[in-house]
């Protein structure tokens, strides 16, 4: 059979719009912002364990993607974990200044992420504030420790 070289360029040409799709796809599923980034505001929490949160994590509210976690860093006054999360600037002024962010587990075993709970509060966090009433991390591991110390007491 006699190849046409228009038909190899169909061929090639169909293989890149592959490969670009693949890689479009590769980028939106990691949570990497493709083309023009939303508008976003930042909050700050502070936690005692974050377990194995990690930057880019997802922020949810009532299982909603709401943002992510820009940044977590050791803050040296108090030894806690400072975390910064970039919110989507829908929520600015919509959230109470006791709204609750806990560090929650997909699954058994999965990834970690935050999940915020809105409180009653009338005053409003602005850009840039601080979510005082945080939930850490439930540890695996510690868990098994304690339970296997109080299996060996009794």
């Amino acid at each position: 059979m006699k190849r046409s070289k228009m038909m190899e360029f169909g061929v090639g040409l169909f293989m890149l719009a592959g490969i670009l799709g693949v890689i479009f796809l590769g980028i939106s599923v990691s949570g990497l912002s493709v083309g023009g980034g939303k508008n976003t505001y930042t909050l700050q929490a502070n936690f005692a364990n974050i377990g194995g949160l990690k930057s880019r994590a997802r922020v949810t509210m009532a299982g909603v993607t709401v943002g992510r976690v820009e940044n977590i860093e050791l803050d040296t006054e108090w030894y806690d974990a400072r975390v910064t999360l970039a919110l989507d600037s829908s929520l600015e002024g919509q959230l109470s200044k006791d709204t609750t962010a806990s560090i929650l587990t997909s699954g058994l075993l999965g990834e970690q992420y935050i999940g915020l709970s809105v409180g009653g509060d009338p005053e409003m966090l602005a850009d840039g504030d601080t979510i005082t009433d945080t939930q850490s991390a439930l540890v695996l591991e510690q868990l098994i420790q304690q339970f296997v110390a109080n299996m060996a007491k009794d």
